[in-house]
């Protein structure tokens, strides 16, 4: 009798769970959906849509400056990366980059992958992109290019967000762009990709222990291909790399497990926010279950950590 109530609330969590990513995902395809359909795109007010030609293609992406930018004054710039399948008017409506940019004055940009199924080059993932061995690296070195030469930006304070392959993509940035970049925020993504980073990056990570499509604790995840590493490897690569101390602090509350590794080199940090039956979702909108602030915490997060 035991045994089979357990088996059943076992069926009922992977059930729930599976609800919540694909509500979750639903929410993430509300901007691709639309332009499927041949409908305007949703965007917020005082974004712009650009395109950039870059290696044989017509790379698109959407910038929002802050209400009442003018040039002159340097300002931070975050790029925000939407996950596969998804798109970048999505990860605008699902992060809230933009309104938090007017409120914080920074410029927010939403780069757009490749693909028929839109997706990023993150090294182990994801689709096309992957296979073909698109340049996303390369394509996010010539948006940042232009985006520097058309607004006014401060150099030492230019930081990558993004959300499950969007997140590898921020990890790979990180590697591999990382003269140029202070801080990366991952959220429910993986490090996947040989990491070979030329200078220290601050790192931030937000994973819920109850991800199914990128499994916590790493692993090949029931809904695609290939094998994500743990969000344990990442933070172990990162405290390693940035020289921080060995021992986190660390804040438990029912909702949220959060470490955070301080005494880290050229003033960094690596800091990880484990949120406890969290989803493939972005923390803190209604559909996550959850409060956290994701997207108020990634801003306090990349202030604090500008490039010396």
């Amino acid at each position: 009798m035991a045994a089979d109530a357990a088996m059943k609330t076992q069926r009922t969590l992977v059930i729930l769970g599976v609800i919540l990513t694909l509500l979750g995902i639903a929410v993430m395809r509300r901007g691709s959906v639309r332009a499927t359909l041949g409908m305007p795109a949703a965007m917020r007010a005082g974004t712009i849509s650009g395109t950039l030609e870059f290696g044989g293609l017509t790379r698109g992406y959407l910038v929002h400056p802050p209400l009442g930018y003018h040039p002159g004054t340097p300002l931070p710039l975050v790029f925000v990366l939407h996950g596969a399948t998804e798109s970048n008017y999505g990860v605008e409506e699902l992060s809230r980059m933009s309104p938090k940019a007017d409120a914080e004055h920074f410029v927010a940009v939403y780069p757009a992958g490749t693909g028929r199924v839109v997706t990023w080059n993150a090294g182990g993932c994801c689709g096309a992109a992957m296979k073909e061995n698109v340049d996303d690296i390369g394509f996010l070195r010539a948006l940042l290019e232009k985006i520097e030469r058309d607004y006014t930006i401060d150099s030492k304070r230019v930081y990558f967000t993004g959300i499950s392959n969007g997140g590898m993509m921020s990890y790979r940035v990180a590697c591999e762009m990382a003269e140029q970049v202070a801080a990366i925020a991952p959220v429910e993504g993986a490090l996947n990709v040989e990491c070979h980073p030329t200078a220290p990056v601050a790192v931030l990570i937000f994973h819920g222990t109850a991800d199914r499509l990128v499994p916590f604790d790493g692993g090949t995840p029931e809904f695609q291909e290939g094998r994500n590493n743990s969000v344990a490897a990442a933070v172990n690569f990162w405290v390693k790399r940035d020289g921080c101390a060995a021992s986190p602090t660390r804040e438990v509350t029912p909702e949220v497990h959060i470490d955070k590794f301080s005494s880290c080199q050229q003033g960094t940090a690596v800091e990880l926010y484990a949120i406890q039956g969290g989803h493939h979702m972005w923390p803190g909108r209604v559909l996550s279950g959850n409060s956290v602030p994701a997207t108020d915490l990634i801003w306090q997060f990349f202030v604090a950590h500008p490039k010396p």
